[in-house]
């Protein structure tokens, strides 16, 4: 350009690159190394997210070399998590002290839960979920509460299809409902909403859901990235299918101290914790 300024892309030539050492990013004719923060507040806030400008390596192309010597970027501690467990852990700790029974207050809440019945516990996970409610907070009881009337195998099914149905309804929301709201918001903070190509659509799904955030927050981006509503839906669903599965099966054996079923959910939640270890290592190797 007749400036010297270039436009601010990001290169997602792993269609991922969360794992990558660093991506480079040129901006206003400078060359900057971006972290994977860096990377992904570009990713949603560069008009031309979505986009790919990348240069194939060469056979002969040597990798970039990092010096030894280079300070190594420190990881921000999660402030707002650990003050949530410490207000809970300190809330727990004042009832104990106070000789509150955790257990019977506990037992009279399931008590309660229960007596509304299946179809009332449902119908929040489906909606509460798109509010911002943890998913734990359905998935942990969920066993405990409705196992002896539907049977394990009937709460996880019924689960997995309301998780199905929340997902939808999340897209919905984010795509439809209340896109204006939100996109206002979003340009209020200095964000620009995203777009995503059929192209990518795979890669991008799976930055958003292996990234850490919440739940509800990453079914927002990804309906406001306009992400096509099948891909979405099947990536999306497997995803988080077996966090569910295992949380429910885990919930269900320590609520009755059956250790099977706690091995067994453990079991479950391992093997999600080691696929998604995989598939970042898979997609940081595209970007090596």
């Amino acid at each position: 350009m007749a400036n010297g300024t270039v436009p601010t892309r990001v290169s997602f030539s792993t269609q991922v690159g969360l794992e990558s050492s660093d991506l480079l990013v040129w901006a206003r004719g400078t060359k900057r190394v971006a972290s994977k923060t860096q990377i992904l507040r570009l990713a949603t806030t560069s008009p031309s997210f979505g986009e790919f400008l990348t240069v194939a390596r060469g056979g002969g192309q040597a990798r970039r070399m990092v010096s030894p010597e280079a300070p190594l970027q420190k990881k921000k501690l999660p402030v707002v998590k650990l003050a949530v467990l410490a207000a809970g852990l300190i809330l727990v700790a004042v009832l104990l002290l106070r000789g509150v029974d955790l257990v019977g207050v506990k037992d009279r809440g399931l008590a309660t839960i229960r007596a509304a019945g299946p179809i009332a516990f449902f119908m929040a996970m489906l909606l509460l979920p798109a509010a911002g409610a943890p998913l734990l907070a359905f998935t942990i009881p969920a066993g405990e509460l409705f196992a002896p009337q539907l049977g394990l195998a009937g709460v996880l099914a019924l689960t997995l299809v309301i998780l199905a149905l929340n997902l939808a309804l999340i897209y919905w929301l984010a795509r439809f409902a209340l896109r204006p709201v939100l996109t206002g918001l979003m340009k209020r903070y200095g964000y620009s909403v995203p777009r995503v190509t059929e192209k990518n659509a795979l890669a991008v799904i799976l930055v958003v859901r292996l990234t850490g955030s919440p739940y509800a927050v990453q079914g927002y981006i990804l309906g406001l990235a306009e992400v096509p509503f099948r891909i979405y839906m099947i990536a999306s669903w497997l995803c988080v299918l077996p966090w569910a599965a295992g949380a429910v099966v885990l919930g269900q054996g320590i609520m009755n101290g059956n250790f099977k079923l706690v091995g067994a959910g453990l079991a479950v939640l391992a093997i999600a914790v080691v696929s998604v270890q995989l598939l970042r290592k898979k997609f940081a190797k595209r970007e090596g």
